[in-house]
C-alpha cells in the first residue's frame, strides 16, 4: 500500500515537474538581460525597468482573467508596493552585476540568500536555528568568499553586488513570511509588479540625470531588441507563476532544493553564449554553497518533523 494516494502523489510529482522547469528557463531570463546590456548597448537599469513593465502588461490580463478587478485589491497595498521595490532593487544590483561578471559567477555568489533569510528569520521572527545550522551558514559564506576573492582582483567592488542583490531579495522574502496570508499570490504578484514598475521609472530617472551610464534611458532600437524585452518580461511574469503553482503542488521542503538547478542552467548559457567557465577553485566556492545551503534545508525538514513528532 503506497504511503500517500495517487492523487496527492501525481500532485507532488506535478509539482516538481513545474519547480524543474521553471528553475531551467528562469536563468534565460538573465542571460537575455545580459545580452541586452552587453551585446545591444542597453543599460542594466532600463533593462530592470522593462523586464518589470512588460511583466505587468503581460500578466495583469491573466491575472484579470482569473481573479478579476479583485487583484487589485490588497489588504496591505504599500506592504506589496515595498515588496516590488526590493524585488526591483535587487533585480537592478543582478542586472548590473552580470553586465560585468560571468553569469556563473553572479548566480553562484547571490545563493548565499538562503543563509541571510535564515538568519533573518531567526533574529526578528523568532523562528529557532540551531548551531548546525548556524555552521552551515557560515561555511556557505565561506564558499562565497572562495569566488568572490578573485573577482574582486578582477572586478572591484562589482563583485560584491551580488552579496548586495542577495540581501534584498532575502528581505523581500522576508517581508512575504512576515505579511504571510494576508493577500492572494496573485494579488501580491500583481501589486509588487507595479510597485517594481515605479520605483525602476524614478531610479531611472535619477540615475540617468546624474549621467550614470547603467542607468542611462533609449527605447529599444531595433524589432529584435523589443523582442527579447518582450520575453524577457514573459519569462519573469510567467516563470514566476509557475513557482507559485509548483508550491501548491508539492511541500516548500521538498521544492526548495530545486531552487539550485539555476546555476546548472546559468553555467550552460554563460558557456553558450558568452564563451564563460568557472575555474576550479569557483567550482570549489559553488560546491560548498550549494552543500551548505541543501543541509540547512534538510535540517530544517527534519527539525519541523521533531516538532510534529514524525518518526
Amino acid at each position: 500500500m503506497p504511503a500517500h494516494p495517487p492523487t496527492e502523489q501525481n500532485g507532488l510529482f506535478k509539482g516538481l515537474a513545474i519547480m524543474a522547469f521553471a528553475m531551467m528557463i528562469l536563468p534565460c531570463m538573465d542571460g537575455i538581460a545580459k545580452y541586452l546590456s552587453t551585446f545591444q548597448a542597453m543599460s542594466p537599469g532600463q533593462v530592470t525597468f522593462y523586464r518589470f513593465f512588460f511583466q505587468l502588461v503581460l500578466t495583469v490580463p491573466l491575472l484579470l482573467t482569473v481573479a478579476g478587478s479583485g487583484a487589485f485589491r490588497a489588504k496591505r497595498p504599500w506592504m506589496n508596493l515595498m515588496r516590488g521595490a526590493l524585488h526591483a532593487a535587487a533585480t537592478l544590483l543582478f542586472f548590473t552585476a552580470i553586465k560585468y561578471m560571468p553569469l556563473a559567477d553572479v548566480f553562484a555568489i547571490y545563493f548565499v540568500e538562503p543563509f541571510m533569510l535564515t538568519a533573518m528569520s531567526a533574529a526578528f521572527l523568532g523562528e529557532k536555528v540551531g548551531w548546525r545550522r548556524w555552521v552551515a551558514i557560515l561555511i556557505g559564506f565561506g564558499g562565497a568568499m572562495i569566488i568572490i576573492q578573485p573577482s574582486f582582483e578582477i572586478f572591484g567592488v562589482m563583485s560584491l553586488l551580488p552579496v548586495l542583490c542577495a540581501f534584498l531579495f532575502a528581505l523581500y522574502l522576508f517581508m512575504n513570511r512576515a505579511i504571510g496570508e494576508a493577500d492572494p499570490p496573485l494579488t501580491m504578484q500583481t501589486i509588487s509588479g507595479l510597485g517594481g514598475t515605479i520605483f525602476m521609472a524614478v531610479v531611472l530617472l535619477i540615475g540617468d540625470g546624474l549621467g550614470n551610464a547603467d542607468f542611462q534611458m533609449a527605447l529599444p532600437d531595433s524589432g529584435f531588441s523589443l523582442m527579447l524585452l518582450i520575453v524577457l518580461g514573459a519569462l519573469s511574469g510567467y516563470g514566476h507563476l509557475l513557482v507559485l503553482r509548483a508550491f501548491r503542488l508539492a511541500p516548500v521542503s521538498i521544492l526548495a532544493p530545486f531552487q539550485y538547478f539555476e546555476i546548472i542552467s546559468a553555467t550552460i548559457l554563460g558557456f553558450t553564449l558568452f564563451g564563460e567557465f568557472p575555474t576550479p577553485s569557483k567550482w570549489l566556492g559553488v560546491a560548498i554553497i550549494v552543500g551548505s545551503g541543501l543541509y540547512i534545508i534538510w535540517r530544517e525538514r527534519r527539525v519541523q518533523k521533531e516538532a510534529a513528532g514524525v518518526p
